[in-house]
């Protein structure tokens, strides 16, 4: 029987296969308390899990060829940190000797602890790294059990020649999905996962069609069973008719055409057909991924989350040498296109407690509370050493620092008095940075756009963030399942708000970008660009796509229908406004 299941898009393009499915590690473990003189037994058999999976962690990471994303290499290094924290494996071996658990009762009672924190973050890229412990444990559970890891059924399907293949999986690591190197796979769907995950990160990286978030997906789908993954809108069709496999199979050919076309734009100057230039800018959250972003045809850096960091230490905040070094690699790759480095955007959650932060009480609503620039200017020593980790950074190409969450003239004044003697500190210590560093805003609260004349006197360029713009102009938190429907980029009050810091900021001579989903979605490319934008920062794996669109575009054609779009404010009406503009 044919059926339908819908998760969330996070790699574009159509895979049509048979169902490989990769039971998870049974978290329904024994649970049993551990006589006094059994305990030590207990710890020296968690430790030998424990070195099975670094082994098996360290093979994966030798076996790295050289064309494997550079993301690869970085999420396997973030799974063997996992592996040895305190957090995980201190706190997991004080249970099992203060409360006589076992192995497997403590290590997934410290699980449920941990996954808690992350539960309370308000970013969703730092709370989807949630999905990195789970996976670690998995694994360390299935050494405790003898099971073969997700890597080694992969290796299996792969000796069985199984080129038609879509992994099926309640939650996949991207340590695992190296398996794909080989195209073996035609993709994956998984139970679990949103759009910022690692998984999804490195299946966009390789372009290999994915759905994440479907849930019960390896509970519904049986193994063998003739699957369609639509990557492109989430959908994972079971058992399809014949006409709906035909359809999709003229479908995936015709996305290779124009994926081949795609590649052939990748060094084409990217401006519109009345001559416009426009910049195409790339997201990017590790070093590395700056490497990605100029073979994608990026011109530089847009937004450089550096959360990912600090989110790599639970027990204490990076020091400023290891900072430093972070973002001289990724300004480094870029080759001398400028790269713009926003500062920790993170805080009032309770992950705040694990990274060195003493005497810190989370917030009732961590939307609204202490974090981005709020908490930076709460911890003026910690901010004060990442803004001299940029600053040092500098010395060694292109660098403009992004500051989140600006709302008030006096968060502004404070962080350009903080970046003010950083400059000092550095030039007493006589350590080399560019004087003229560039410092930008955030435009994502909607008391900044509606204030923009603050920003615009004192900062010298701006960064729509159109994530959070969104979610705090509609109330809406875009992770809550019950509310997630009403999240609306094209919400009026969400298009004025764009509008109107996009027309100022250039009346002012300000350079202005968009930097959140809206950028690298090419539905939207022409009413942004009808709305006078002329510099995207997106997800590498978007640049082409939206590159197209723009190099089809004719900016004095767009300005009337775009205007269209704004005039309305019925959905209907918004939707028809929309179609006109895509006929322009």
């Amino acid at each position: 029987m044919s059926f339908s299941l819908h998760g969330i898009p996070v790699s574009r393009g159509i895979a049509i296969g048979r169902a490989y499915l990769i039971a998870p590690a049974a978290l329904d473990v024994d649970h049993y308390l551990v006589d006094p003189p059994q305990i030590e037994g207990e710890i020296e058999r968690f430790r030998a899990a424990l070195i099975a999976v670094q082994n098996e962690l360290d093979r994966l990471s030798d076996d790295l060829s050289a064309d494997a994303p550079s993301e690869v290499g970085a999420f396997i290094n973030v799974h063997s940190m996992i592996l040895n924290d305190a957090m995980l494996v201190q706190e997991t071996m004080d249970l099992i000797r203060t409360r006589r658990y076992n192995v497997e009762w403590a290590l997934t009672e410290q699980l449920e602890r941990l996954a808690r924190h992350f539960d309370d973050i308000e970013d969703e890229y730092l709370r989807e790294r949630k999905a990195d412990v789970q996976q670690v444990v998995e694994r360390i559970l299935k050494a405790l059990a003898g099971a073969p890891s997700a890597a080694a059924l992969i290796d299996g399907a792969n000796a069985q020649s199984a080129d038609d293949m879509i992994v099926v999986a309640h939650d996949i690591s991207p340590a695992d999905m190296l398996q794909f190197k080989t195209q073996t796979f035609q993709g994956f769907v998984t139970d679990l996962g949103g759009r910022t995950s690692h998984t999804a990160i490195v299946a966009r990286s390789l372009g290999i069609p994915a759905a994440v978030g479907v849930q019960h997906a390896s509970a519904l789908i049986r193994q063998d069973d003739l699957i369609i993954v639509d990557g492109d809108r989430g959908i994972v069709i079971v058992d399809p008719a014949p006409i709906v496999l035909e359809e999709y199979s003229y479908r995936q050919s015709e996305k290779l055409l124009e994926q081949k076309k795609l590649q052939r734009l990748k060094f084409t100057p990217t401006q519109t057909l009345c001559g416009t230039k426009i910049s195409l800018f790339a997201n990017i959250e590790l070093p590395e991924d700056a490497r990605v972003a100029v073979e994608a045809g990026a011109v530089g850096v847009g937004l450089f989350r550096t959360e990912f960091l600090f989110m790599n230490h639970k027990d204490r905040l990076p020091e400023e040498e290891e900072q430093f070094e972070a973002y001289k690699r990724a300004v480094e790759f870029m080759g001398g296109l400028p790269v713009t480095i926003r500062t920790i955007d993170v805080g009032a959650d309770k992950p705040l407690d694990s990274i060195g932060v003493e005497g810190y009480e989370s917030s009732p609503n961590p939307a609204l509370g202490l974090r981005a620039i709020r908490w930076s200017l709460s911890e003026p020593q910690m901010f004060l050493t990442q803004l001299r980790a940029i600053l040092r950074a500098s010395a060694f190409g292109q660098v403009r620092i992004l500051v989140p969450m600006l709302a008030h003239a006096q968060e502004i004044d404070q962080t350009l008095d903080l970046i003010r003697e950083a400059k000092r500190q550095l030039d007493d210590a006589g350590l080399p940075y560019d004087p003229g560093v560039r410092v930008g805003a955030m435009i994502e609260i909607p008391a900044a756009a509606i204030a923009l004349s603050l920003f615009l006197k004192r900062v010298d360029f701006l960064s729509i963030g159109t994530n959070d713009l969104i979610q705090y102009t509609l109330a809406i938190d875009r992770a809550d399942n019950a509310v997630a429907h009403l999240y609306d980029p094209l919400h009026p009050a969400v298009l004025h708000l764009i509008a109107f810091t996009l027309r100022e900021a250039k009346r002012a001579g300000v350079p202005v970008s968009v930097c959140g989903e809206m950028a690298g979605d090419p539905q939207l490319t022409r009413l942004l660009l009808g709305m006078g934008l002329t510099e995207f920062s997106m997800h590498p794996s978007q640049l082409l796509v939206v590159k197209q669109e723009i190099l089809r575009a004719n900016l004095s054609a767009l300005e009337k229908p775009a205007s269209d779009v704004l005039a309305a404010f019925e959905p209907e009406e918004v939707q028809a406004a929309l179609r006109c503009l895509a006929q322009v």
